[in-house]
């Protein structure tokens, strides 16, 4: 007996991978994003990420944002849910970096 993939029994907007059902995302300019630059430890064993939070970007204009900032600090990082996290302690140089980029960046935490 062949199974059937598409076994569901009631759905309301089409197939699910409608551009109408997704959420649009703001592309806010840099001079209109304000951003927190800060380090942690919690979640990572030990292991030290800066952290760069407050994007309103698409996820393909956070990449490139990403892609430069890794290049600049010469490390590896990941862009999740409109955060940067870089590793190792950067923030001093993230917030230079960034400012000069046209954010408004801050640093965060202790």
């Amino acid at each position: 007996m062949a199974a059937k993939k598409n076994r569901i029994a009631y759905q309301e907007f089409g197939n699910g991978d409608s551009l109408a059902t997704q959420r649009g995302v703001v592309d806010l300019p840099p001079e209109k994003q304000d951003l927190r630059v800060q380090v942690s430890r919690k979640g990572r064993k030990g292991k030290t990420v800066t952290e760069v939070t407050g994007f309103q970007h698409s996820p393909e204009t956070l990449k490139d944002v990403l892609k430069t900032l890794k290049s600049q600090c010469g490390t590896g990082g990941t862009a999740k849910d409109q955060q940067l996290d870089m590793q190792g302690d950067h923030r001093e140089k993230l917030v230079e970096l960034l400012n000069k980029m046209g954010y408004n960046a801050k640093a965060s935490g202790g």
